[in-house]
């Protein structure tokens, strides 16, 4: 579960910015809050508001380069023996805030998140070219932290970490570990680091949504365990009747498919939906299996989400997603919240932008869940929730942020419009 993101200096974010998952003291929506301990409630979901271009995408954009320029830099063993070459990894674009004279190239990324008993907080401070300062601790005790190629390790960790000194600067010390260190010490340290990341830390970024969604390869990502298990899929089946698509159930036959890149057909587990026909009296006379291709885009989009969403209620998890409305019924937006919401949920969170302001009421959140991300006139993004206003509880959320009262919202003269060039 996640505490914490913070972002500096990357794309619109100039200056530190903190996305804190982290309960208030309020007492609306108690089902809305994960209760960690007495004394840590986490949110389960976070909605975040704000006008084009104020740095929504970015901090989403953020969160998957922060995930992204880490695996990228893990080293397949079976390819790589050598830890100088250049050439390991997936290179990431690294964008610093560009609309600065005095332009700093060093971007800042940290994270806290809880899994099973353990709190661990990573991050690093990097350039395109090298790592400047990299840290982790494990339940507030230092692991290690880095400056430069300098180490340092916590006293409980300087026996297994110590003899692992040669570290190459444009590399996160990371990945050296995880590249090095035999299976329990691996297991020990970075075991419930790499399982977050990897199990329960999963980002949709607008853009490679679209590029899969409607793609010509694999049409939606369709889990395995959709097309293996029955049981998921009639959990599947059951939301897709629930949002009223046309969707009968789901039918997955083994056929011969023709693979273009090797020229040659293979077995191949397909899943097509399935409707009813009916005749002139609106009387159920058949069956007709569609295509994934043939379902609208928004019904794809759907699909992909709630296959995430079931695996997450039941094995936690943090649903990044950018958009997530787009293109949704604003009823099965609500619908995917209010299933993260529901006390039945309590090991998963969402976190979602969108301009979905039917949304935006005390009645689907608290004050603490509603996050404004704004651009000043320097073009620098910032992020506040609505509880750093003290809004009232009883505000209309919706009212007050279309009449300005909250920020985050376009500037524009409707005069200026109505008088300009299209009325020129």
């Amino acid at each position: 579960m996640l505490l914490m993101f913070k972002v500096k200096n990357y794309t619109s974010f100039k200056n530190e910015s903190i996305l804190d998952m982290r309960a208030t003291a309020y007492v609306q929506h108690p089902a809305h809050v994960i209760h960690v301990n007495d004394k840590l409630g986490l949110l389960k979901t976070t909605a975040l508001y704000g006008a084009n271009a104020s740095g929504k995408s970015n901090l989403i954009s953020a969160m998957f380069f922060f995930e992204q320029y880490i695996f990228s830099q893990f080293i397949n063993k079976k390819e790589n023996e050598d830890l100088e070459s250049n050439e390991i990894g997936m290179k990431m674009k690294l964008e610093p805030f560009g609309l600065s004279n005095d332009i700093d190239s060093a971007s800042e990324f940290d994270i806290i998140f809880l899994r099973g008993e353990k709190q661990i907080q990573y991050g690093f401070e990097c350039t395109a070219k090298e790592v400047l300062n990299e840290w982790l601790f494990i339940n507030d005790k230092k692991v290690f932290e880095r400056t430069g190629t300098e180490l340092s390790f916590g006293s409980k960790y300087q026996k297994l970490l110590g003899a692992y000194k040669k570290l190459p600067a444009e590399r996160l010390y990371i990945a050296v570990l995880e590249y090095f260190l035999d299976e329990e010490a691996k297991n020990a340290v970075l075991g419930d680091f790499i399982a977050f990341f990897t199990k329960e830390y999963n980002v949709f970024t607008e853009i490679l949504f679209e590029s899969t969604v409607k793609g010509l390869a694999g049409m939606v990502g369709l889990s395995k365990k959709l097309v293996s298990n029955k049981s998921y899929r009639k959990k599947v089946e059951y939301y897709l009747r629930l949002v009223d698509v046309g969707i009968k159930r789901l039918d997955v036959e083994t056929e011969m498919i023709f693979d273009e890149r090797t020229g040659k057909k293979k077995k191949e587990r397909v899943v097509r939906t399935v409707h009813d026909i009916y005749d002139e009296n609106g009387n159920i006379v058949g069956e007709k299996l569609f295509n994934l291709s043939q379902e609208s885009t928004g019904t794809l989009r759907f699909l992909a989400y709630i296959q995430n969403i079931i695996e997450m209620i039941s094995n936690g998890g943090v649903f990044i997603v950018d958009e997530m409305s787009a293109r949704l019924h604003p009823l099965l937006t609500k619908l995917i919240v209010d299933i993260f919401c529901s006390s039945q949920n309590k090991k998963a969170q969402l976190i979602f932008t969108t301009h979905d302001i039917s949304l935006l009421n005390n009645n689907q959140f608290r004050r603490d869940e509603v996050v404004f991300i704004d651009k000043n006139e320097r073009g620098e993004s910032s992020l506040y929730a609505l509880s750093d206003l003290k809004v009232r509880e009883d505000a209309t959320f919706n009212k007050d942020y279309l009449q300005g009262k909250y920020g985050a919202i376009p500037i524009f003269n409707y005069d200026d419009i109505m008088g300009g060039e299209l009325n020129g």
